[in-house]
C-alpha cells in the first residue's frame, strides 16, 4: 500500500519513512507545485486535518498530514501551532530557538513537550487522526546536531540527552512524531479503504 504525505520538509519526510517499517511513504505528486493552504487552525489537530483533506484532493491515494510543535509551559503552551514561524514566517530553525531561549530566560519551570497529529485523508474526506506526545525540559543553550527544528533543546530524561544529541532512530522510538506515525500505520495495515 502507498500512502502520500504532504511535507516538504526533509526532515519530517526522513522521519516518517523511518517509522513506517515497510509501508511505502511518497509525497503527494507535484506538491512543490500545488499551493499551500493557510494553516488557520488554533490546535495541531485542525490544522493537521485541514492540510489532509486539501493536499487529499490531488492524488486518489490516501494522504497524510501532520501538524506538530514544542508546547512550553512557561510561555502558557507557546510556541505551540506556531512553531516553525516562532520568529517570523521566514524564521529559521536556530532563529525559532533563539526566540526560545530568550523568552525561557528566568523563567521557573522549563517543562516542555513535543506534540504531533496527524490526520489521514482520502479524496477530500477525512478519515482518521492520530496524536502523539512526548515530554522533557528545555536546556540552556542547543546540544547537539541530530535531528531538526527543537530537537537541539529539548532534553529528554530517559536518554539523558537532548534529542539534538539522541541517534534519530532511537529519538523515533519516543518521539511525537515516530509515536503518531506508528498508530497511522497500524491503522492503514487493518483499514478497509485499501
Amino acid at each position: 500500500m502507498k500512502l502520500r504525505c504532504a511535507t516538504t520538509n526533509p526532515g519530517k519526510l526522513r522521519e516518517f519513512r523511518l517509522a513506517s517499517g515497510d509501508l511505502e511513504i511518497e509525497p503527494v505528486p507535484n506538491l512543490a507545485a500545488i499551493p499551500a493552504p493557510e494553516e488557520t487552525g488554533a490546535t495541531f489537530e485542525e490544522n493537521a486535518i485541514l492540510k489532509a483533506v486539501y493536499y487529499s484532493r490531488f492524488t486518489p491515494d490516501p494522504v497524510f498530514a501532520d501538524d506538530s510543535g514544542l508546547e512550553t509551559d512557561a510561555l502558557g503552551g507557546a510556541p505551540g501551532v506556531l512553531s516553525a514561524r516562532f520568529a517570523g514566517p521566514a524564521a529559521t530553525d536556530d532563529d525559532n530557538n533563539r526566540l526560545l531561549l530568550e523568552k525561557l530566560a528566568g523563567a521557573r519551570t522549563r517543562a516542555a513537550r513535543f506534540v504531533c497529529v496527524t490526520a489521514l485523508a482520502q479524496q477530500g474526506k477525512l478519515i482518521a487522526t492520530f496524536r502523539g506526545v512526548v515530554e522533557g525540559t528545555i536546556v540552556e543553550a542547543p546540544r547537539g546536531a541530530n535531528g531538526f527544528g527543537y530537537d537541539p533543546l529539548f532534553y529528554y530524561a530517559p536518554f539523558g540527552c537532548t534529542f539534538g544529541e539522541a541517534e534519530r532512530e532511537r529519538k523515533l522510538e519516543v518521539s511525537h512524531r515516530g509515536q503518531a506515525i506508528r498508530a497511522l500505520v497500524t491503522y492503514c495495515r487493518g483499514a478497509a479503504f485499501r
